[in-house]
This record gives C-alpha cells, structure tokens and sequence, in this order.
C-alpha cells in the first residue's frame, strides 16, 4: 500500500487532470465526483480518500466491501461497481449506499425486495453495454426503456442515472462514441419518462478526458490513485 502522501500527489494530479477537461468542455469541476476505487486495496485505501476528502469509495464485489467496511474509520459512501449476481441482491442491499451495476430486470426485483426487507430506499443506476462490448456486461441498449420503466415502478429504489464501461481499444474514438451514446440515452429516456437520470457514471484511469467531455458525472479511478496492488 502507497503511503498517504503519494496517494494525496496521485489525487490531487487525477483532481487537476479533471478540472482541465472539464475546462476544455466549458464544465465546472463541480460537475464531476471522482469515485476512489479501492478493490483489490487493503481497507487503508477507504481511510486514505476519507481524509484526503473524497465522499466516497467504488468496490467491484459484495463479500470484498462487506470485510472492508467493518475495517475502515471513515464515514464513506460505499458504492458497488462491479457486476451483482441476483443471489447477492441482499447483501448487495444491506452493505451498499448505491449499486450501479444493474443490468436486467430480475435484479431490479431482487433488489427492490431486499430494499423493502430493510425498509430502505437504495440508489441505482442501470449499466448499459453502450459500446455494444461482447466481453462487458450490462443491458443492450434496446433494453434501457424498459429497464428504466421497471426501475421507476419499484417502490424502494430510486433511480439516479445511467453507467458504462467503455471497451478497450487503442482507438479514442471507441471510448467517444460510447460515452456519447450513454449520454444520448440518458437525454433520450429523461425526457421520455420526465424524470432527471442526474448520474453518468463513465470513465476511467485511461478514458476519463473523453467521458467528462461527453457528460460524465462520476469517474471511477483506482490505479490512477493508489497504484498498481503489490
């Protein structure tokens, strides 16, 4: 684990890559959360953003966040990033403050039953394959209208917004579309339901610069701030 220090340099140069993009774009920095990805990183890693400020902390499983948590001093949105198994909706709705990984209609109601169990309203986004990526989870994109409709129909979630993983290419222009895409849906499908879907969780570490000039509210970053794991 890097020491606090290089994770605050690691931060503070991901924080003014951000604010640079997002000038470039004629968006406020405000506009942007950066999520701390902190999977595969000890607990130390939730502590680290905490202090350095960051509202909160991005895990890939459900039993990595569930041992953290207990770990970790800070007071922290945990957020669950990675893809959710039906039979893992309860934990998912007991340990998270927001899965953004929902991608068919059988976890939406497997989470809004465990949200009821627990008399809670959990946050979702709904993750979209907007790059048409064969090796990337989420709902295809002739999906979203009716996965947005089901997710409003639940009474104890609340529908925040839309999330993509872009697929990895050496040509920028993947990334660009894809955001770009998400971020059409989002316009297309807030107007139609004429609800906000607020959040565009998109970008990472090497796609972040095209995410945020696309829209992007949340980018997602671990390596860029902690380092490779030993």
């Amino acid at each position: 684990m890097i020491s606090f220090d290089d994770f605050k340099a690691n931060t503070e140069q991901v924080l003014a890559r951000i604010a640079a993009t997002c000038a470039a774009a004629g968006r406020s920095p405000t506009e942007v959360e950066l999520l701390a990805v902190t999977k595969t990183h000890p607990a130390e890693a939730a502590d680290y953003a905490a202090r350095f400020g960051l509202n909160a902390v991005g895990e890939n499983r459900v039993q990595e966040a569930i041992d953290k948590k207990p770990l970790t001093k800070a007071k922290l949105r945990w957020e669950l990033i990675g893809h959710l198994q039906s039979n893992k909706a309860k934990l998912a709705a007991e340990h998270f403050d927001r899965v953004q990984s929902v991608d068919s209609p059988k976890l939406l109601t497997r989470l809004d039953q465990a949200a009821a169990e627990r008399g809670r309203t959990l946050a979702v986004l709904l993750q979209i394959n907007a790059g048409r990526d064969p090796a990337k989870f989420g709902a295809e994109i002739e999906e979203t209208s009716r996965l947005i409709e089901l997710a409003l129909a639940c009474t104890h979630l609340r529908l925040e917004g839309l999330m993509t993983i872009a697929p990895l290419s050496e040509d920028p222009a993947v990334a660009q579309r894809t955001f770009a895409t998400l971020r059409e849906l989002r316009d297309q499908y807030a107007a139609q339901f004429g609800t906000p879907l607020r959040e565009l969780s998109m970008g990472m570490s090497g796609d972040l610069d095209a995410a945020i000039a696309a829209g992007s509210t949340q980018v997602r970053v671990g390596t860029a701030l902690f380092g490779h794991r030993d």
